[in-house]
């Protein structure tokens, strides 16, 4: 299983984007590519965070639901079909404006279906996060399908002010129907830069051709794989409120790794990586196994200075 993780401060690389924080709510700029990019700008509206520019490109759809009780701006992202199928490419491009709040999540589990000709399915994303803003990026699932090719890309550029909280998951396949691992490949690769400086580098690649997924060396019970990253201000209050909830996180008794936890349901590892970075790993038999990680995270989201809600309650 080829996996490298990368925390030390980097000169940040060549980037399409200006990295320069605009003076008023656009859509980012224009380069050349503009109709093959879905985007979204969150920016602060009479003291709460709304969407004030917006555009989705199939397979892409974007929804706004009716602003909550909290003051941050809530953006589901949505797949034709509640998947993507091979050769189907999701670019979005992400804006938050000085001081605002956004929630982005999806519908739905996002199914990666068969590939029948060797095209991957791939999803990209490039963000902007500015000063004192607050981005939670929290999906459901990926469902990796029997024969499936699937890429995935975020870069996330944050002020030295802003803070990032995101999830990448993902499940073993249909375990429903008995289907594990019978993906052809899986690959995800993380970066966040902040203040123009590369942060956090995380890439991750799985062939289970190649490699034994099911064996003690990797996932060997485990079905459902999370990770949580928090970025941000050590000083700063969103920070360290969501740092304390997130240390939190391992279940009562576990108090390190090794053979003996592999019966559990679910194992929950956080790592301080940096001053301003801290990493959850979390593995689940399957994904109702995973969900009290995600409540604690709901939980630890719902008060006023973050979202204001419950993502969960507002959900389902």
């Amino acid at each position: 299983m080829a996996i490298v993780r990368t925390f030390a401060p980097m000169p940040t690389p060549p980037c399409s984007l200006n990295n320069a924080p605009s003076t008023s709510p656009q859509l980012l700029p224009d380069t050349g590519d503009y109709l093959t990019w879905s985007q979204l700008t969150v920016a602060q509206v009479r003291q709460q965070s709304r969407l004030v520019a917006s555009r989705s490109v199939q397979p892409l759809k974007i929804i706004n639901p009716a602003a909550p009780a909290g003051s941050a701006c809530h953006a589901v992202l949505a797949s034709y079909g509640g998947g993507l199928v091979a050769g189907d490419s999701i670019r979005l491009r992400v804006r938050c404006e000085a001081g605002s709040r956004l929630l982005l999540s999806t519908q739905a589990n996002t199914r990666i279906f068969k590939s029948i000709d060797g095209q991957q399915a791939q999803q990209i994303t490039e963000g902007h996060v500015v000063e004192n803003a607050l981005a939670v990026v929290l999906p459901d699932p990926l469902v990796p399908q029997a024969a499936s090719r699937y890429r995935q890309v975020q870069h996330w550029h944050l002020a030295d002010t802003a803070t990032l909280l995101l999830a990448d998951w993902w499940h073993a396949g249909r375990t429903d129907l008995g289907e594990k691992f019978a993906f052809t490949t899986f690959a995800t690769e993380l970066r966040v830069t902040v203040a123009g400086r590369l942060t956090l580098l995380d890439r991750f690649a799985l062939r289970p051709e190649e490699h034994l997924a099911t064996s003690q060396a990797t996932f060997g019970p485990y079905q459902s794989a999370l990770s949580l990253y928090l970025v941000g201000p050590p000083t700063g209050a969103q920070f360290r409120q969501l740092a304390m909830a997130l240390r939190q996180l391992p279940p009562v008794g576990q108090t390190e790794l090794h053979a003996s936890l592999a019966g559990r349901p679910y194992v929950v590892a956080v790592t301080q990586a940096r001053d301003n970075v801290l990493l959850v790993r979390a593995l689940g038999m399957s994904r109702r196994d995973l969900e009290p990680v995600y409540q604690a995270v709901a939980a630890a989201l719902s008060v006023d200075n973050m979202l204001g809600f419950n993502l969960l309650q507002r959900k389902y």
